[in-house]
């Protein structure tokens, strides 16, 4: 495939988990004008056009398996969208080991197979995940759910929105070899300060981030369209050689902070990539 075929999802099936609103709901909608049957679940109601939409807490492993039962296969493209901020009893499960256990199942079942791709959602909070690798591993090396869930009980502080974006940009690295062997792509974004209703409701941290460098560059918050086209692009035959890239979408800001280019950035940069 190549050209223009290559970005559209004729015949394909998608499943977005968390595409009921903001950047999920982008990415279904930028899919189906692709082309794509769309799946969403969701907690919340779902309220676009979509094939089907299942309403589920992901909190809840059981729940969450029968989900899926509903999905059936095949799956060719996955979207894991589903994100809470700090405070939100349970984040690490809906924003990460929820997102984990659907990959697995799919995959171990054989219903995301060779030529799927999936793009999950991270953050520039999760960058500087490198320099805390080594408890990354461990948490990551859990099997399943459920010991997942509890090695986050036994380690305070890990129950965070950080922690949960920087386990996410360690997995899809680790994750990029052993997946590539059966054929399978795995992406991230880390979108910069992006106006969703999530990112609202958390105005003060969320979108205050990154003022100076809108201001300097006469931009504005992102949006979830532009975070959806990047995912529905990522996992699209048109990203066929992209695979384990956590991938920034924030105009430049963090690249330019790190590298003093922008330099009323650098310092928060460098502290965000955990380096002196």
């Amino acid at each position: 495939m190549s050209g223009i075929e290559a970005f559209r999802y004729d015949g394909k099936r998608v499943l977005i988990v968390g595409g009921a609103s903001g950047m999920g709901a982008a990415a279904a909608r930028t899919t189906m004008d692709l082309g794509a049957e769309v799946i969403v679940l969701d907690y919340a109601p779902v309220e676009l056009p979509v094939k089907h939409s299942v309403q589920v807490d992901v909190r809840d492993r059981g729940a969450l398996d029968r989900a899926l039962d509903e999905v059936g296969g095949p799956v060719d493209a996955l979207f894991s969208a589903a994100g809470v901020a700090d405070g939100t009893p349970g984040i690490m499960k809906i924003n990460f080991i929820a997102h984990r256990h659907v990959i697995e199942r799919l995959i171990g079942e054989g219903t995301l197979g060779a030529g799927g791709a999936v793009c999950m959602i991270s953050s520039v909070a999760g960058l500087g995940w490198e320099a805390n690798l080594a408890t990354l591993k461990e948490f990551l090396a859990t099997p399943d759910y459920d010991s997942a869930g509890g090695w986050i009980d036994g380690h305070e502080g890990t129950d965070s929105y950080t922690f949960s974006k920087q386990a996410m940009n360690a997995y899809v690295a680790m994750q990029a070899y052993p997946l590539m062997a059966k054929g399978i792509r795995i992406n991230a974004i880390c979108p910069g300060p992006t106006d969703t209703p999530l990112a609202r409701a958390n105005a003060d941290v969320w979108l205050a981030f990154a003022q100076d460098y809108r201001e300097a560059t006469g931009t504005g918050h992102l949006t979830p369209e532009q975070m959806g086209d990047t995912m529905a692009f990522l996992n699209s035959g048109a990203a066929g050689g992209i695979s384990g890239v956590n991938l920034l979408v924030d105009r430049g800001h963090i690249m330019s902070s790190l590298t003093g280019s922008f330099a009323p950035g650098e310092t928060l940069a460098k502290m965000i990539m955990g380096r002196s």
